[in-house]
């Protein structure tokens, strides 16, 4: 183990620095649901294996190896695969589990399936399987910014607050948080990626000058100078911000000096009333406690901006 894991490690018995969530409150380091929803943004084959090794058994034992390190929120989609992730939280909340659950959700139609989305996908669903919080789906927030339809994201919006939870918008474009702030809309939270994997081929084609990548994953590109505006953006707003995708969905995961000096940075530029979600992968190395080491150690270097 290196001394980088090493110190993680030991700081990841001190307690869990928390922020207030509405009538909540939540840890600073937020599980992420990618990885345990089989889904990353990478190649496939790097999908299969998530596949392989996030179980229903799992997922359950990383919220428990969560909960033990003080790490209090699952945010994640109910998914289109059975059991889904409510069928899975309700589990955990079976087995006298307490870490809270918090969903993405949307009303647009779903690119990846042919048809309507399931009834899991709809609020009362989530709601009913005991999420605090709903935020409309970052990639079809992004998709109705382009179009000019926001008035759809607004309406659901709407109707996550008439449901009697917390109310969100994801996003990985500043432009929007500035947008909703501008317009008053009345939302508790935004989920604000820090990296925009979202632009179309002809945004990516304007930024490389005419040229376009391979699709590996979508044509996803992952630029340095993408995090300090999204960061100009979360400081802007009063509101809490949760930063995702802080490791360029697994980009800058090694060395384990990369995945420190991250979390430094990142801590150092969002408000003291903002979190972190990160998904992790604990197959080959503990995730859950070095993640919640770097929390402790650097949680205390964001100021109320």
């Amino acid at each position: 183990m290196s001394d980088v894991s090493q110190a993680a490690g030991a700081m990841a018995e001190q307690p869990m620095p928390q922020i207030p969530f509405g009538p909540y409150k939540i840890s600073r380091l937020i599980l992420g649901g990618n990885p345990t929803s089989g889904g990353v943004h990478m190649p496939a084959l790097f999908n299969y294996q998530i596949r392989r090794y996030y179980t229903p058994e799992r997922i359950l034992q990383v919220l428990s190896d969560c909960e033990s390190k003080g790490i209090n929120v699952w945010q994640t989609c109910p998914t289109t695969r059975f059991p889904t992730n409510l069928d899975i939280y309700k589990r955990h909340k079976e087995q006298d589990g307490k870490v809270y659950y918090m969903s993405i959700a949307t009303e647009m139609p779903l690119r990846f399936m042919r048809g309507p989305a399931p009834d899991n996908f709809s609020i009362a669903r989530i709601v009913e399987a005991g999420a605090i919080a709903i935020a409309h789906w970052g990639s079809f927030t992004d998709r109705a910014w382009r179009s000019g339809q926001m008035d759809q994201v607004h309406d659901f919006l709407k109707k996550v607050r008439d449901a009697g939870v917390m109310v969100g918008v994801s996003t990985h474009m500043p432009e929007v948080v500035d947008y909703v702030e501008s317009e008053g809309w009345d939302v508790d939270f935004y989920m604000t990626c820090v990296y925009n994997p979202e632009r179309t081929r002809e945004e990516v084609e304007a930024l490389l000058g005419g040229h376009v990548p391979v699709p590996g994953n979508g044509r996803e590109v992952y630029l340095e100078s993408d995090p300090p505006l999204m960061f100009r953006a979360m400081q802007q707003t009063r509101k809490t911000c949760l930063a995702f995708k802080i490791l360029a969905s697994g980009r800058l995961c090694a060395p384990e000096e990369t995945v420190e000096r991250v979390f430094k940075e990142t801590f150092s530029q969002i408000k003291a009333r903002d979190a972190v979600i990160v998904g992790m992968y604990p197959e080959y190395q503990d995730e859950v406690a070095l993640n919640a080491g770097y929390t402790r150690r650097f949680s205390g270097l964001s100021k109320e901006l």
